[in-house]
């Protein structure tokens, strides 16, 4: 049953977008749609002989993206299909890379690259090198660092942060021993910046966390 094994297959997020008619055997499209949409977020498109007010406000109700008229123009089709591709896929990925100069990360890989040379990480440096990046140009407090990475039941020591650091720098920096991505603010904690940034005044405030507060000093 086609109608079943289509549900299905959205358990494991299989299709990428889903066209639906309302008149489906053994199980009308509503039901499906909905059924669906217990499990997925897929684009999910109606094409339907039934133009009724009613029956697409339904479809749209139960979680479609869009409903189209039979007898349909393929191309308006393929422009619709394109949109909604466009809109759920194109638009994430953006989301989810994560671009700092010459590094990016893509999120959903969890894949770090380097002047587009992919740099193996462990778990640990992965996610400390990401927490930095999505606050470059913050000072953060090596407590909140440690907390937000091993947590607050870690029985690892504070050193394992420092260790981590330097690992890190030997992947990241062209010249470990003179960082200028993960610089170190002395008495405070760490704070990434790009190559190229330009250096701001020295009287400006500066942001660094702790715990779960935030601190301003000049």
């Amino acid at each position: 049953m086609v109608d079943i094994l289509l549900v299905e297959d959205q358990k494991e997020e299989k299709a990428k977008l889903v066209i639906l008619d309302v008149m489906l055997p053994k199980m009308d499209g509503f039901a499906v749609c909905s059924a669906i949409r217990e499990k997925s977020s897929v684009p999910i498109l109606f094409l339907s002989a039934n133009v009724q007010k009613e029956s697409k406000m339904n479809g749209f109700m139960l979680g479609a993206d869009d409903y189209i008229e039979k007898p349909v123009d393929m191309d308006l089709l393929l422009a619709k299909v394109t949109a909604l591709m466009k809109r759920n896929y194109e638009f994430r990925q953006k989301n989810t890379i994560l671009t700092s100069g010459a590094l990016s990360i893509d999120k959903d890989k969890r894949q770090v690259f380097l002047h587009n040379k992919e740099i193996v990480l462990t778990v640990k440096e992965y996610e400390l090198l990401l927490l930095m990046v999505e606050n470059a140009g913050k000072t953060l407090h090596k407590d909140f660092l440690f907390e937000k990475i091993w947590g607050t039941d870690s029985f690892s020591e504070n050193q394992t942060l420092t260790v981590h650091i330097k690992t890190l720098r030997d992947k990241v920096e062209e010249d470990p021993k003179h960082p200028k991505r993960i610089q170190t603010v002395w008495g405070v904690g760490y704070q990434y910046e790009e190559e190229s940034e330009a250096k701001e005044d020295s009287e400006k405030l500066t942001e660094f966390y702790r715990g779960d507060k935030k601190w301003t000093e000049r």
